[in-house]
């Protein structure tokens, strides 16, 4: 299968991604980690994308096009992907689908996970990153002795200024200007498929799998 997932900040996206990349035996594609994965390897789409990073600025449409292009036409793709983080404007959503059909590709379902704005402040203003290792917990949904505290490592447990409810509410804002039309350009291609993302993991992810078959 070949599936787009997309849905706004912190509604769980990566989480589902890779439970259908497990079950569905199909490659996830993070636009993060083939970015990173760009850069690790030097490669000419890497090394300009990195100058761009590093200058504190977003990579451009057709850098991630190339990248996208790449990874479609690998080894680890042959057998399905699913795209996650990519394409978040229309002008994305084009350029992807000029590349499918050059590449003779066909997308078989975008799965928008829908949940409400406050839902997704109350999730991520209480996230808690640890200083020392990187790991995140959430106040809400771990069970956690000490809140300031990494049951892992010990370090320091802090609220990324990316989780404040304030920015989270300005995130939400721009995810609703520029990505939310997409859903109707992949509904009006008859791709569209939506799902309520409140509630548990396991329980979103048979409503997915539910929807795709």
């Amino acid at each position: 299968m070949r599936i787009i997932i997309f849905g706004p900040p912190g509604v769980g996206k990566g989480t589902q991604a890779k439970l259908l990349s497990a079950t569905l035996s199909i490659f996830h594609i993070s636009t993060g980690d083939m970015l990173r994965e760009a850069v690790s390897e030097g490669s000419e789409l890497g090394r300009r994308a990195k100058e761009i990073m590093d200058a504190g600025q977003l990579v451009s449409d057709d850098i991630m096009i190339g990248l996208i292009r790449g990874m479609l036409k690998s080894e680890r793709t042959r057998k399905g992907f699913i795209l996650d983080g990519f394409p978040r404007t229309i002008p994305q959503a084009e350029a992807l689908t000029k590349l499918l059909d050059e590449l003779g590709l066909r997308l078989d379902a975008v799965v928008s996970m829908e949940i409400g704005d406050e839902e997704v402040v109350r999730r991520l203003s209480s996230r808690r990153t640890c200083r020392a290792c990187g790991k995140i917990y959430s106040l809400v949904g771990d069970s956690l002795k000490d809140p300031t505290k990494c049951p892992s490592c010990g370090g320091e447990l802090y609220q990324r200024d990316d989780d404040k409810p304030e920015t989270v509410r300005s995130r939400l804002k721009v995810y609703a200007v520029s990505t939310a039309p997409v859903k109707d350009y992949y509904k009006r291609l008859g791709m569209l498929r939506t799902v309520d993302a409140s509630g548990s993991v396991d329980r979103i992810n048979s409503a997915i799998l539910a929807l795709l078959r």
